[in-house]
């Protein structure tokens, strides 16, 4: 027994406590020295004695501080464990994650980034959505009312003529309708479009299917097959817009196929109205290049004008809007030279500022009308008839004389849908399609159009102020800008407040290559619209995380 008292040895659980066996031998040690006789006994006991009391001693000063030391690391449990976790382990265990070390630290700074992170999309979400739901009204109404106009006007169009029932007017509504609704509520969930800028082009190309229809249906179903194809190429633009980081390649490539593009009326196409602007394509009929060379020239003109800052530097883009103007001046096409010409100087004011610059630039576009003037006699005939039509009212001024009689037969709300005489019109379906919606559906319809174009143009420049690059800034400032200096014209034109250019009225005239135009550069401020985006929602995480 007594060599187990001395063999037993001290010995500590995981929390601190004196092993069970220690305890037993410690208490069974004075009894066993009271048993032993005789001096080395009695000395033998004495000294076993003297130990467990310093042991004791030790044990009882010992105590204090491992109390202290048990404390402190209870207290470290606490402060680490999580919130809702470890709160149930017993207190004999360590936990976990203090034996993790700097690891599992880092792991729990990674789940508060991603909860963070969490929090912040999840904000972002609910700000998309309260946008969307202020901006959805306006988009349903106007989706609503063009969907409205094209189902009552085809179906009167389609019964107009008594015991027969034309089914072309159908059919272009089971076509036209899908498409404006789909546009402008379903796709735009899924695809870079803006919903308000699609709504209102829907609604211009509505209206000018059915007035259309009214003249020309034949006409009207080409340009509904004009009209599905011009909203993939949309498409397409605002995807490629939205997703490409850099446009040197595809400026470059722009550039010369603009330029080829303008050589082919000189080569192989032939005289229509004093210009020669037109080719014929097989299986598609005329086709206009420079309503497509458009798109290269906003593209050219953003692209140096954002990336470089003095005239030196601009002048690539500057020399390709030069030879673009010296081509459309040998085919005589001044309208459209007029609108180049304009687009050019309204990016350079934008991009650089320079006052006067621009003050010289506009100096030499009034030399260059002039000039023009003097050297064309279709445009000496066309200011003659701006100033004083009845002075031939059966040759030179007769298409100006019908279309102001057109506006002033239609009064305010119009002789009705298909009435009238639009016939009477020289090209009432492509220059003077605003006089024959006036006549038909009255001057107050006339400046609700006028509205919707103005409307069209502000979301555009509401779009292209909040942008992060210059580049996108000048891209949606030169297609808004040949919109409104486009519909400007030809509206001022038929309504002789200007003289007539002879250009065609976005989204509204019939023409395949104008209406394809205008829908991919509507698919420019689609790209434009997502990428700002885009880049709202980048800051609002680097701001947040």
């Amino acid at each position: 027994m007594a060599r187990e008292i001395f063999t037993a040895k001290r010995r500590k659980t995981g929390d601190g406590a004196v092993n069970a066996r220690y305890k037993k031998t410690e208490e069974e040690k004075p009894a066993q020295a009271r048993r032993q006789t005789g001096g080395a006994a009695r000395k033998a006991a004495a000294g076993a004695a003297e130990k467990p009391a310093a042991k004791a001693r030790g044990k009882a000063a010992a105590k204090p501080e491992a109390r202290g030391a048990e404390k402190t690391r209870a207290a470290q449990r606490k402060k680490t464990a999580a919130p809702g976790r470890g709160g149930g382990k017993k207190d004999g265990l360590i936990d976990a994650r203090m034996k993790a070390g700097p690891r599992s630290a880092a792991r729990r700074e990674s789940g508060r980034d991603r909860r963070a992170r969490e929090k912040t999309e999840k904000a972002m979400r609910d700000r998309r959505r309260a946008v969307s739901r202020g901006v959805d009204m306006p988009v349903v109404m106007i989706t609503l009312m063009t969907v409205l106009f094209e189902a009552m006007g085809f179906m009167l169009l389609a019964v107009r003529t008594e015991g027969a029932v034309d089914l072309r007017a159908f059919s272009l509504l089971a076509v036209m309708a899908p498409l404006a609704a789909a546009t402008a509520l379903l796709l735009p969930r899924f695809l870079p479009l803006d919903p308000l800028i699609m709504a209102l082009t829907n609604f211009l190309c509505g209206v000018g299917m059915v007035v259309l229809y009214t003249v020309t249906p034949e006409r009207a179903v080409r340009q509904a097959s004009y009209y599905a194809l011009g909203l993939a190429a949309m498409l397409v633009v605002s995807l490629a817009v939205s997703r490409m980081r850099r446009f040197r390649g595809l400026t470059m490539l722009s550039m010369v196929l603009g330029i080829g593009a303008l050589l082919l009326p000189l080569a192989f196409g032939s005289w229509q109205n004093g210009a020669k602007n037109w080719v014929e394509l097989p299986f598609l009929g005329s086709f206009q290049p420079s309503e497509l060379v458009k798109l290269s020239l906003v593209l050219s003109l953003a692209y140096y004008f954002s990336a470089h800052r003095t005239v030196l530097q601009m002048m690539p883009a500057i020399l390709f809007a030069g030879a673009c103007l010296l081509l459309l001046m040998l085919q005589r096409d001044l309208g459209t030279a007029l609108i180049y010409y304009a687009a050019t100087l309204v990016l350079f004011y934008a991009a650089c500022g320079n006052v006067p610059l621009t003050v010289m630039g506009l100096g030499g576009g009034a030399a260059a009308a002039v000039l023009g003037y003097r050297m064309f006699a279709h445009v000496k005939v066309r200011v003659a008839m701006w100033r004083n039509p009845w002075s031939d009212p059966l040759d030179k001024g007769y298409q100006i004389i019908q279309a102001l009689l057109a506006i002033g037969s239609g009064g305010l709300f119009g002789v009705g849908l298909g009435q009238g005489t639009p016939e009477k019109i020289p090209a009432y379906y492509n220059d003077f399609i605003f006089a024959v919606i006036c006549e038909q559906l009255g001057v107050v319809f006339g400046l609700l159009l006028l509205a919707v174009y103005l409307v069209l143009i502000l979301r555009g420049v509401s779009l292209i102020t909040h942008t992060r690059r210059s580049f996108d800034m000048l891209l949606g400032c030169g297609v808004l800008a040949i919109f409104a200096i486009q519909t400007f014209m030809i509206v001022a034109g038929v309504i002789k407040m200007i003289p007539l250019t002879g250009v065609t009225m976005p989204f509204l005239s019939y023409g395949g290559s104008s209406l394809l135009s205008c829908l991919m550069m509507t698919g420019i401020l689609h790209g434009i619209a997502a990428r700002t985006k885009a880049d709202m929602e980048d800051d609002i995480l680097s701001i947040k995380g």
